[in-house]
């Protein structure tokens, strides 16, 4: 049995939610574990960042971590692994569309050995196009890095001290949590939890920042796209060498056939346009590499309470 569990809750515009919810997971969990929530302000534009720093000032169990812009969920969630100390943390949204209650099921799946319990559902309460993105996500996972295709990649996951001590040793500014443990481990196992619709607001996740974490999916943990942009480079190169041989050939055996203006222009567009595309992959990762050699930071800590003897380290391993 766990002793202590660390609740990490990214947050984004969640001033409307955030009492509620520490309230209800300490109602859930207090008396079963030595408990601590990590409060993960990412930029918020709302009145979030004073509301967790009022409940953190009041409650010595709640750490708040008040990041100076927002740096993306991911980014976010590991400012709270950098901070937390429990046996296993719990990763879990702002919105209460995971409820709390459901955490208990996480703890005791991790109990039979896992390094990390993901949840899933029978149905999510999301928007269609968000629960499109999250398929789609989830099928390139399995591509990329890896993933068991049965496995479904949740944002409300917990994990083991040792993947934490792991993954917090990942400074890089393109943090892709799920990217990461999957090169640590292959314990695993999943939770059927409820997903309930969100009580307020909107999701925090656009288009934008799906396809934002789909390139640090693409681009950070795997160099198949490299590869994929090789390979159709030289079929395309092998196609046109067999086509120059029948035009050739076609032309001997026909002399008064006209030139193709036309064929030469779609030939131009193809060819270009894998060039380009193959280009713009290869700047891709050379962007990314010069962006982390250049000193861009995982994240930054404007403000935090609770964690006295840990920000400066923390601060340090994520330059």
């Amino acid at each position: 049995m766990q002793k202590s569990l660390s609740i990490i809750v990214p947050i984004y515009n969640g001033a409307g939610t955030i009492k509620a919810l520490v309230i209800d997971l300490k109602k859930e969990l207090f008396p079963l574990f030595e408990l601590e929530i990590v409060l993960v302000n990412d930029g918020s534009f709302d009145d979030s960042a004073n509301i967790c720093s009022e409940i953190s000032e009041k409650d010595a169990t709640v750490k708040f971590i008040d990041l100076s812009r927002n740096f993306g969920e991911h980014n976010a969630v590991m400012a709270g692994l950098n901070f937390c100390t429990g046996d296993v943390a719990v990763i879990i949204d702002d919105d209460f569309q995971n409820p709390p209650s459901e955490i208990i099921k996480l703890i005791d799946e991790m109990n039979k050995g896992y390094d990390v319990v993901y949840s899933y559902y029978t149905k999510k309460e999301h928007s269609y196009l968000r629960n499109l993105g999250s398929k789609f996500n989830n099928k390139v996972a399995t591509i990329l890095i890896g993933k068991p295709s049965e496995l479904y990649l949740s944002s409300f996951k917990a994990v083991s001290r040792f993947i934490i001590d792991e993954l917090i040793k990942y400074t890089g500014p393109y943090s892709y949590i799920d990217g990461i443990i999957f090169r640590i481990t292959r314990r695993y196992s999943t939770v059927l939890v409820h997903h309930n619709p969100r009580q307020t607001g909107k999701s925090g996740y656009t288009m934008y920042k799906l396809i934002v974490l789909w390139l640090n999916m693409f681009t950070n943990f795997s160099i198949l796209p490299l590869r994929i942009t090789m390979i159709t480079g030289f079929m395309f190169a092998f196609a046109g060498f067999i086509g120059a041989i029948a035009f050739f050939i076609e032309r001997i055996q026909n002399s008064d056939l006209p030139l193709g203006w036309a064929s030469v222009i779609i030939s131009l567009f193809i060819i270009s346009g894998v060039q380009l595309l193959g280009l713009g992959m290869i700047g891709e990762y050379l962007g990314r590499m010069f962006m982390s050699d250049n000193g861009k930071p995982q994240f930054v800590v404007r403000k935090a309470v609770n964690c006295e003897g840990q920000i400066k380290d923390a601060k340090l391993s994520n330059k």
